[in-house]
C-alpha cells in the first residue's frame, strides 16, 4: 500500500508548506495551516467530465498566431440587464463566472432569479446548502414561469457530472463552491484541496463543453472570497454582491473580466419578489426632500460607462473634544483629509477646530475624483450653514493648489445631469477646450481656481 502523502494549506490564501507554521509567510495570518491529504487516488476515464473518447487521443501542437482560426461567438443575453452590463454585454459560452458576498446578501437568489429567466436553454441548479423545497419555495416567492431550470441537490462532484452527461445543460449554476467534494481528493468539503480541484473539474467541463458555468463563494470575515487566492484566477469572472443587508439596494460589482470592463457596475433593489433592476440609479441615489439644508451637494461621476448623479453629505461642527474627528463613509479618507487642508490653506476657511463627517448616499463607494468639487462644496455649505440649490451639481477634480481640474466624458455627466432636470453644472475651464457645450441646456459655470467657485456660490 502506498504511503499517504500529506501537506499543509493556509486557509486563508492557499499558501502550502511541508510541515506546520504558526504565521503564513504569505498572507500573515496565524494559525490558519490545516493538514490536507494531497495524494490522489487514479482517475478512472468515468470519473470526471469527458467529452469523447477521441479528446483523449489527441494532443495539443504548438501553432503560429495566424493559423488560429477564430469566430466570434454569440454571447447569451439574459433578461437581467444589469446582469449583461456588468459581464461586458452578456453571458460567454464556456465561460466561468465566479459572485461572492456577505451571508444573507442575495446571492442565491440572484442567481436563482437569473437562472430561471433563462428562457429556452436547459439550465442545472446545483445546490449543496439547500433542499428541493426551499429552491421551489424561493422559486415561488420569485413568481417564475419556466420549465426550463432543473434542480438538483447533490455535492459530489462525480454523482454531478453523471447528472449532465444525461440532461446536457446549456447553463450550469453551483450554489455553492466550497460544498462540493471531489471523491479523489480525502480532504473535507471546502478546504484548499477540495475548492481547487472542485473548480478544476468544472473549469474542464466549461471549456471543452462551452457551456457557461456560475459558482456562488463564501467570503471570510476579512471580505475576501474564501478559499486559495488560486480561484480568482482560474474563472474569467469574478462579481461580488455588495450592500447593507438592512437596506433594500444591492451592487453588482465586477473585480475581474477577461470579456470586458472592470468599471462596470449593476443596481438591484430587494423586494419580497425578488431583486428589481434599477434601470435609473441617479434617481434613488438623490434624495427627494422638501426643503433645503446645508451641507448637501449633487456630484455627477462616472461607473463604467454609466454616468450617476449622486448626493454627498456633510455635517461640521466645532469639536467638542481636544481632537477634531474625520469620518467619511463611502470616500476615501485620506483623499478628505487633503481636501481639507487645500480648503484651509487655499481658501482661507479654519476647519482645524471643527469635526467633518461625511457620507455618500446610497452607500456607495466612490473613487472618482471629478467628486472633489462636490465635497468641497458640501463641506463648506454645512460649515457656512446656506444651503446649496437643489438644481445645481458639480464635477471637477481639485488640486493641492487650489485649481480646479478637468475630468474626463465630461459630456457624458453634463448629459445626464440635463436629463434629470439640473439648471447648473460647475466644471473646470480646461474642459471647454475642444467640446462644444452649446447643444446642452444646462448653464454651465466653468472656473479655474476653488475660490472663484464658492465666491459664485456663497457669495
Amino acid at each position: 500500500m502506498a504511503k499517504i502523502k500529506t501537506s499543509y494549506f493556509c486557509q486563508n490564501c492557499g499558501a502550502q508548506s511541508a510541515k506546520w507554521i504558526g504565521k503564513c509567510p504569505a498572507c500573515g495570518e496565524w494559525n490558519t495551516y490545516v493538514e490536507e491529504v494531497v495524494q490522489r487516488e487514479e482517475i478512472t476515464p468515468t470519473s470526471v467530465w469527458k467529452v469523447g473518447s477521441s479528446s483523449a487521443q489527441v494532443s495539443n501542437k504548438p501553432k503560429p498566431i495566424a493559423d488560429i482560426s477564430y469566430q466570434e461567438q454569440n454571447r447569451i443575453m439574459a433578461q437581467d440587464q444589469e446582469l449583461n452590463r456588468v459581464l461586458g454585454g452578456g453571458i460567454v459560452p464556456g465561460s466561468m463566472v465566479l459572485i461572492g458576498g456577505e451571508p444573507g446578501i442575495g446571492k442565491s437568489t440572484l442567481m436563482l432569479q437569473i437562472a430561471l429567466s433563462l428562457t429556452g436553454l436547459r439550465v442545472l441548479y446545483v445546490s449543496g446548502e439547500e433542499s428541493e423545497q426551499q429552491i421551489k419555495m424561493r422559486a415561488e416567492r420569485l413568481l417564475a414561469q419556466t420549465s426550463d431550470c432543473f434542480i438538483l441537490t447533490e455535492t459530489g462532484t462525480q454523482n454531478i457530472f453523471k447528472q449532465i452527461e444525461q440532461l446536457r445543460p446549456q447553463v450550469l449554476v453551483i450554489d455553492s463552491i466550497q460544498t462540493l467534494h471531489s471523491s479523489f481528493i480525502e480532504a473535507g468539503a471546502g478546504s484548499v484541496s477540495q475548492v481547487r480541484e472542485c473548480t478544476a473539474e468544472l473549469l474542464k467541463f466549461a471549456k471543452e463543453s462551452g457551456t457557461p458555468v456560475f459558482l456562488i463563494g463564501h467570503i471570510t470575515k476579512e471580505g475576501n472570497l474564501a478559499g486559495p487566492k488560486i480561484l480568482e484566477h482560474m474563472v474569467d469572472t469574478v462579481l461580488t454582491f455588495e450592500g447593507d443587508r438592512h437596506m433594500t439596494y444591492r451592487i453588482l460589482r465586477t473585480t475581474k473580466n477577461r470579456f470586458g470592463s472592470t468599471s462596470e457596475l449593476g443596481i438591484y433593489e430587494m423586494l419580497g419578489s425578488g431583486l428589481r433592476e434599477v434601470s435609473n440609479p441617479s434617481e434613488i441615489l438623490i434624495s427627494q426632500r422638501e426643503d433645503a439644508f446645508s451641507g448637501i451637494s449633487i456630484g455627477a461621476t462616472l461607473e463604467g460607462n454609466r454616468p450617476l448623479l449622486i448626493e454627498v453629505q456633510s455635517l461640521v461642527s466645532p469639536a467638542t473634544y481636544g481632537t477634531p474627528q474625520r469620518a467619511s463613509t463611502g470616500f476615501d479618507a485620506k483623499r478628505l483629509n487633503m481636501l481639507l487642508a487645500v480648503l484651509e490653506k487655499r481658501g482661507g476657511y479654519k476647519l482645524g477646530a471643527q469635526d467633518v463627517f461625511l457620507n455618500i448616499a446610497g452607500g456607495l463607494k466612490v473613487e472618482d475624483p471629478a467628486l472633489d468639487l462636490a465635497v468641497c462644496a458640501s463641506i463648506l455649505s454645512s460649515f457656512e450653514d446656506i444651503a446649496i440649490p437643489s438644481t445645481s451639481c458639480f464635477a471637477a477634480e481639485v488640486g493641492l493648489g487650489g485649481e480646479i481640474r478637468a475630468v474626463n466624458r465630461v459630456e457624458n455627466r453634463i448629459s445626464e445631469a440635463e436629463k434629470l432636470g439640473f439648471k447648473d453644472i460647475y466644471i473646470s475651464k480646461y474642459n471647454k477646450k475642444g467640446v462644444d457645450f452649446s447643444k446642452f441646456s444646462i448653464n454651465i459655470h466653468a472656473f479655474g481656481r476653488l475660490e472663484n467657485v464658492f465666491s459664485s456660490l456663497f457669495g
